[in-house]
């Protein structure tokens, strides 16, 4: 839309405050907010704000930033008041002297992407967050919302309605909503939406976030995208299917004649993502609880390597049906909800491309083999690594990776680098309960 186009349908919609929306260098959704009335000023000049005090930003000395409207990001928010209805657009985030603020997770996407139009190619992603709905019972510990199982459905099924609702309401902000369903552990969800560019699925995936959380709070209910929020049940994992076009609407992953359906560039970014997954890790399951989803029993991937009927492979393929060459895809299985999504796909589009652009081949794919039924030996036969097992080792494994270091830039990797080191220095100096469990008496 044009600015005429955007004024006509704020005033159609009955918008009376815009935020103004940005991402911080670990994915928080940041907002500038104002009446609507200030709208129009910033679609002809952007808006000024400090952004000394955002995590990854601008020192003090250097806190004047500017936010530049993305007009193709409107959308209203479906759970405001009418009298107080709001209206969001992201922003992209600019310095004191007009030029693209390079700590920005989301600018650095759009330039990505920008670079690979420049050959002829587009990254598309379609991510499955899950999520979990936990009753507010006054305690930190959380009690599941419901006791569905996978795929469970009954007419009077509170949780069926309140994902009902969810899906509708992430619809009509522009979302092209697929599935919905319970997943495998009580009280856990998923909803898929339509693949697209790595960018709009990035703001997608903000959006689905906070609307999910805002539409639960509605419902008197916490919604949680943490990895592994109990002990001994499934954790919720981001699948993320990937597939690489060309501008004129052509899959370049497909290719008949081979054994798998795949073109050899989509061979080359296997190799590129099972190469970098170690260091990768850190960008896309980036918590100190993303570790304890990554472990052997719960579906999550342990192992590095690729497969077209293997869901313990960290790549895997989906089976081509004759006839759909546009759906030929590779989807990753180890990210997580909490990666901040600008940031993920980035690293996912840089391993990929340095498997693309030198030619790395993709290993023996690890098809009819239980991973985990392996001994450490026969792993290390076929030589088989394993992803960190904990926040700080993926740390490590980035800062030993120059491919992806150098794709997020020295703004942006310095303060990723900075935020995680913090919350894993504050996560080490904390007793748990289970500390206190196993020795309060015994030690």
């Amino acid at each position: 839309m044009d600015k005429k186009e955007i004024l006509e349908r704020v005033k159609k919609d009955n918008v009376k405050f815009i935020s103004f929306q940005f991402s911080d260098v670990t994915g928080k959704v940041k907002s500038v907010d104002a009446p609507v009335e200030q709208l129009e000023g910033a679609l002809d000049g952007g808006i000024w704000f400090d952004g000394s005090s955002v995590q990854g930003f601008a020192r003090i000395q250097e806190s004047d930033m500017h936010l530049y409207v993305d007009p193709d990001t409107y959308a209203v928010l479906p759970w405001t008041p009418d009298h107080m209805k709001r209206a969001r657009f992201f922003c992209d985030i600019y310095t004191p002297d007009d030029e693209p603020f390079p700590g920005d997770p989301r600018g650095l996407l759009k330039r990505m992407l920008a670079d690979l139009k420049e050959r002829d190619m587009i990254f598309n992603c379609g991510p499955e967050p899950e999520f979990f709905l936990f009753r507010r019972n006054g305690s930190i510990t959380p009690v599941p919302h419901d006791v569905g199982g996978y795929f469970d459905f009954s007419s009077d099924d509170e949780a069926a309605q309140v994902r009902t609702e969810l899906m509708y309401a992430l619809n009509s902000m522009g979302l092209e909503i697929e599935v919905g369903h319970h997943e495998v552990a009580l009280g856990q969800h998923e909803i898929d939406f339509r693949f697209a560019d790595a960018l709009r699925t990035a703001d997608n995936v903000m959006t689905l976030k906070y609307t999910v959380k805002a539409i639960a709070a509605q419902h008197d209910l916490i919604a949680s995208f943490m990895p592994k929020p109990i002990f001994g049940i499934n954790g919720s994992g981001m699948h993320v299917h990937q597939s690489i076009f060309d501008t004129k609407g052509t899959n370049l992953f497909f290719d008949e004649k081979d054994e798998f359906h795949l073109s050899e560039l989509a061979h080359n970014l296997i190799g590129g993502e099972l190469k970098h997954a170690r260091a990768l890790a850190a960008l896309v399951a980036p918590t100190v609880n993303s570790y304890k989803r990554l472990v052997p029993g719960y579906e999550a991937p342990v192992y590095v390597g690729w497969a077209q009927i293997n869901r313990s492979a960290l790549i895997r393929i989906p089976r081509y049906n004759k006839g759909q060459n546009k759906a030929m895809r590779a989807e990753l299985r180890f990210p997580d909800p909490s990666c901040n999504p600008y940031i993920a796909f980035a690293g996912m589009i840089a391993a990929a491309f340095d498997g693309i652009d030198n030619k790395i081949a993709a290993p023996k794919p690890l098809n009819n083999i239980n991973i985990y039924h392996l001994s450490e030996d026969e792993r290390k036969a076929k030589d088989i690594k394993e992803l960190p097992s904990s926040l700080l080792e993926a740390l490590e494994a980035l800062d030993n990776d120059t491919v992806l270091k150098n794709a997020l830039g020295e703004e942006i990797y310095t303060a990723f680098r900075r935020a995680k080191l913090e919350e894993w220095d504050d996560f080490r100096i904390h007793v748990t309960d289970w500390e206190v469990e196993k020795f309060l008496e015994s030690a």
